[in-house]
């Protein structure tokens, strides 16, 4: 095997933007790439270790022997160690043999930069290509039709290791996923998928939120074209494709980021700041630079290379707290004196501004549980700038009120009616995620009261409820079928389950809803503004019953939606309306389509001058039993 031949990809220009944390393409240059160097084929390596004083490339075409391939450090104190290692080709499994000048500590580390890894439990990165024959250019060029703010946004959240199962209880490949997932979800009518992380974890029980190879989708399912495909195949099918980004945490596993050239390199060396003692894991040091150039290079590579159209991005609220989780005395405050974490601050927004300023049409999603201020606000006027932001303070509020026996639900509607008061403040997407459905928690189903005749109808009320409430909505997968046990990511779905009409009706009422929101303007015109929503009657506690009316554009596209918490069908029920004309019941969840008790407004009902409620208009409705029902004003 011959040595190692000098050689870079670097200019000064890139080094200059690497130390600034402005070099926003790093995957272009750290890393193995393959190349051709004086008519011969090999691999260019480059890893950051500056506190290194040897780095050696060891993999099985040295037999993993230190020495043997010892990369050359730059002169201008980057700490960047690279080369050119001929007659390596793609498929090579290695690591990078680091001898550190800190006490002679001797690391061996997956590349941080790898494309592809070996398939845990094994930990070597594998050099590899990212050539794609991409077939979704439909969809690239109108993507902004459809990630708009003022889009559909109904998102089926995935764990790609237990949406099914093969014989065996193996994985699905992405390739077998590209044709079952697919089909299902255009099946179900919902505009975007949102995965779990896709990046390589080590870990299984830490369902993909513990990255280390932050530049590779995992190997469980298939090699980084396998999953290209995948993303392709839902873009031809007319899907968005949303990743969840995880720039809060890692983990400290020997081969990964933590210690990695026997200095906190990565991870912050103030214990106070560097460690998140609820996932006993690393947490990067958002004010070094070089950290900052990675994560976001991290954040364009998903975007560029595998046509993603959106990064989720998890557990905000604990990058941007330093006493989050944490006890009096084990954190320090900011220069101000305040909680914030002043660099975390500062990183999110440089994130937004570059997403946004470099891909039309996708979108970032923050999940932030606290009432930080203005985090789905553009930077310019002092916000963190993302897309969207998670309405956790909705998903808590009203599965606690649904927990409740109907008959108490008159004392508790003020938990539904809460969010409202808020629901403009941020560009809410509503969550029933997978943290709802594990843990003891119930799934969403099994936290129904009542029998399974009521466990049911106060699911499809839920699911109405949601998909006519302002904001985007996201539904953790066997939450569209009932699914009625936890969620076990070692196990598929129960898709069995839909051999009994009850679920299948929930599958059927999922169907409808998507196909009502994408078809309604009304729903999503103006999902994030309070010109887009207005309450016809929030105060009937004794009867729980809720009316509000949801405006697109135009007028002509109004909605009016009423919902009946309990299980007493209301006759003659009466609201009043804005204008005169007549109610055209076009939604249900009673429908017997759905297993419902079929209670429903056959025939149009026509608005009368009588004023009621405040308006000089009002009509007379039948109530089913705990249902949604939605009229169209003509």
């Amino acid at each position: 095997m011959s040595k190692v031949i000098s050689h870079s990809l670097f200019t000064d220009f890139d080094i200059n933007l690497f130390k600034a944390g402005k070099h926003f393409r790093l995957y272009e240059k750290l890393g193995a790439h393959l190349m051709e160097l004086n008519g011969v084929q090999g691999v260019y390596f480059a890893v950051w270790a500056p506190t290194a004083h040897s780095v050696s490339v060891v993999g099985d075409f040295n037999f993993w022997t230190q020495g043997e391939h010892e990369l050359y450090v730059r002169w201008d104190s980057s700490g960047i160690w690279e080369g050119f290692i001929p007659n390596v080709s793609k498929g090579s499994n290695y690591k990078y043999k680091i001898l550190s000048n800190n006490d002679g500590l001797v690391t061996e580390k997956a590349d941080p930069f790898a494309f592809y890894c070996e398939k845990p439990p094994h930990t070597a990165s594998v050099v590899w290509d990212l050539n794609h024959e991409w077939e979704d250019s439909k969809w690239m060029e109108t993507r902004k039709e459809h990630n708009d703010l003022d889009k559909p946004y109904s998102v089926y959240e995935v764990h790609l290791g237990s949406w099914k199962r093969g014989e065996g209880n193996r994985f699905l490949s992405y390739l077998e996923l590209a044709e079952d997932l697919v089909a299902y979800v255009k099946e179900m009518g919902f505009t975007h998928v949102e995965f779990m992380p896709v990046m390589e974890y080590p870990y299984d029980p830490s369902w993909g939120y513990q990255l280390v190879g932050y530049f590779a989708p995992t190997s469980r399912f298939g090699n980084p074209q396998d999953f290209m495909v995948l993303v392709d195949k839902l873009h031809q099918a007319g899907i968005g494709v949303i990743l969840d980004w995880v720039p809060s945490h890692f983990p400290d596993d020997s081969h990964g980021l933590g210690y990695f050239d026997g200095s906190h390199l990565y991870e912050h060396p103030d214990r106070r700041k560097g460690y998140h003692p609820d996932w006993k894991s690393l947490v990067f040091n958002y004010g070094r630079n070089e950290v900052r150039s990675f994560l976001i290079s991290n954040a364009l590579f998903w975007l560029q290379h595998y046509h993603i159209d959106g990064l989720r991005v998890d557990a905000v609220a604990s990058m941007l707290y330093l006493d989050y989780s944490r006890n009096h005395g084990e954190w320090e405050p900011n220069i101000f004196g305040g909680n914030e974490n002043l660099d975390t601050i500062s990183f999110l927004k440089e994130f937004n501004e570059v997403v946004y300023s470099n891909y039309e049409g996708v979108q970032t999603i923050a999940e932030e549980s606290t009432s930080f201020p203005m985090v789905s606000r553009p930077t310019s006027v002092g916000g963190l700038g993302f897309g969207m932001k998670w309405m956790m303070g909705w998903m808590h509020d009203t599965l606690k009120y649904f927990q409740k026996a109907t008959v108490y639900r008159k004392y508790h509607q003020n938990d539904l009616t809460f969010s409202m008061t808020y629901a403009f403040t941020e560009n809410f997407m509503l969550p029933l995620s997978h943290d709802e459905v594990v843990y003891g928690k119930k799934s969403i189903a099994d936290r129904m009261p009542g029998d399974e005749w009521q466990k049911f109808a106060n699911l499809r009320l839920l699911y109405g409820y949601m998909f006519t409430h302002p904001g985007g909505n996201l539904l953790f997968m066997g939450g569209e079928f009932g699914q009625m046990a936890e969620w076990n990511f070692q196990e598929s779905l129960d898709w069995h389950l839909l051999q009994y009409p009850v679920h299948n009706g929930v599958k059927e009422l999922i169907k409808d809803l998507n196909k009502l929101y994408k078809s309604q303007p009304a729903l999503y015109q103006k999902q994030f503004s309070h010109e887009g929503f207005e309450w016809i009657n929030y105060s009937d506690h004794q009867n729980a019953v809720l009316s509000y009316i949801r405006k697109g554009n135009n007028p002509k596209d109004d909605l009016i939606v009423v919902c009946n918490f309990t299980q007493i069908v209301r006759k003659n029920y009466r609201i009043g309306v804005p204008r005169k004309g007549k109610l055209t019941e076009i939604f249900n969840s009673d429908s017997e389509k759905y297993q419902g008790s079929n209670v429903l407004n056959t025939a149009d009902l026509k608005i009368e001058s009588s004023p009621y409620g405040g308006r000089d208009y009002s009509v007379e409705l039948l109530l089913p039993p705990l249902s949604v029902t939605v009229f169209k004003i003509s």
